[in-house]
């Protein structure tokens, strides 16, 4: 009987049993916790793909038009992603580099063509979004998703204001918007905590900059946690601001040398005005005239604070005293640097720059950025710089571009 053939029946009968014993061993894993890769690439920032459909231009511009019918009188112009390439060329650029991939802080996404792509890609985003007619397609999404994705009211260009009480959304404080995402403080020296994506407002574009060097350089804001990371677009002539070398007439200013000193700085990609979408009702591209400098695409630059920004001399603490006298020297870039040390009392026999070994006729727009940061901590390690009257001025500085914006 063993060494037979199985009765009538026998065979689909073991098959049962043995569909049944195996379901019962795989419960566990359909019908338990996901999967020990699904936890370990969420702890590292990488989720599944939701297959999230990406809807194409025409539909987000749809979506765009239908949002203007609340929009509010003095709305500002807002530029969008609303193609699906630009997108994903985007996300590529987000996602490019070595070392652990940290949260993405998006800013403004309005119809969520980049959201959705980043999604689909295991992101884990943070949408702050700080038109409220957006809110409910972004929250729509958020809820069909598993922690995925966070919707925050608010804008990031806004944070921070030099105002006393509760505030008013979209305007909100870091530490709540820290708060809410779940991330906590950690050392200059650790590795980057929050990537941060938007396209910065062309209105307030120069002022806005400024304000976050600023806060970088007093490692307030966003920056009180760490080394936060920026990737914004902006506009071509700015970008060539950013990048400058000494001595180009046009472009070598302040900002430069403020930008290059904190920051190492670096183009993800560039693309013409025309592939974005804005919120003009009469669909316009409002491209900024530019007199001096090309400016026919918008940029994607990464601004990551340097980890060694202050080893040295200069700090937090010292930094307003650095970026005024930076200011002051390039307010009028052909002066001779040693005529603007005398006007301030200090190296009027040039010793100090023959020790730095800069040229003693040496245009303040012929200095490298390094040199600033030279000279600025041989003045401060010379007891000659007395930094009351800068650190007063600086002050009233970052206090009129926290009311202008």
């Amino acid at each position: 009987m063993l060494g037979g053939r199985a009765p009538p029946g026998a065979a689909g009968c073991c098959r049962r049993l043995l569909a049944a014993a195996l379901a019962a061993g795989l419960r566990p894993l359909l019908c338990g916790p996901p999967p020990c890769w699904w936890a370990a690439r969420r702890s590292a920032g990488q989720w599944p793909s939701p297959g999230l459909r990406v809807p194409g231009a025409a539909e987000a511009e749809l979506l765009v038009q239908q949002t203007q019918q609340e929009r509010q009188p003095g709305t500002s112009l807002r530029r969008f992603i609303a193609c699906p390439r630009l997108a994903r060329t985007v996300q590529r650029c987000l996602q490019s580099g070595t070392g652990p991939k940290p949260v993405l802080l998006e800013c403004a996404p309005g119809p969520g063509i980049l959201t959705r792509t980043l999604l689909n890609e295991g992101v884990r985003v943070v949408a702050l979004e700080n038109n409220s007619a957006f809110l409910p397609n972004l929250q729509s999404l958020e809820n069909s998703l598993d922690g995925q994705l966070k919707v925050i009211y608010g804008d990031f260009f806004k944070l921070d204001p030099l105002v006393t009480g509760t505030v008013k959304p979209p305007v909100m404080f870091s530490d709540k918007l820290f708060e809410t995402i779940g991330v906590e403080a950690v050392p200059w020296s650790a590795d980057v905590p929050v990537r941060v994506f938007g396209i910065i407002p062309q209105i307030k574009e120069r002022i806005i900059l400024w304000r976050l060097l600023f806060a970088l350089y007093e490692c307030s804001s966003i920056y009180r946690y760490g080394r936060i990371e920026l990737n914004i677009f902006v506009s071509e002539k700015e970008y060539k601001v950013l990048t400058a070398k000494a001595g180009d007439v046009r472009a070598y200013q302040a900002l430069t040398v403020i930008g290059q000193v904190g920051c190492e700085i670096q183009l993800l990609h560039m693309e013409p005005w025309s592939s974005f979408l804005t919120n003009l009702k009469n669909r316009g591209l409002a491209v900024p005239k530019s007199r001096w400098l090309p400016n026919d695409h918008l940029c994607l630059v990464r601004l990551t604070p340097r980890q060694n920004l202050f080893t040295g001399v200069l700090k937090p603490t010292n930094s307003s005293t650095f970026i005024f006298m930076v200011k002051q020297c390039l307010a009028k870039p052909k002066s001779r640097l040693t005529d603007k040390l005398n006007s301030w009392s200090l190296d009027s026999d040039g010793k100090l720059l023959r020790e730095l070994e800069i040229p003693k006729n040496a245009a303040t727009r012929s200095l490298y950025p390094e040199d600033y940061r030279r000279l600025f901590e041989a003045l401060q390690n010379s007891n000659m710089f007395n930094d009351t009257w800068f650190h007063d001025e600086v002050m009233d500085s970052i206090k009129n571009m926290n009311l202008k914006i």
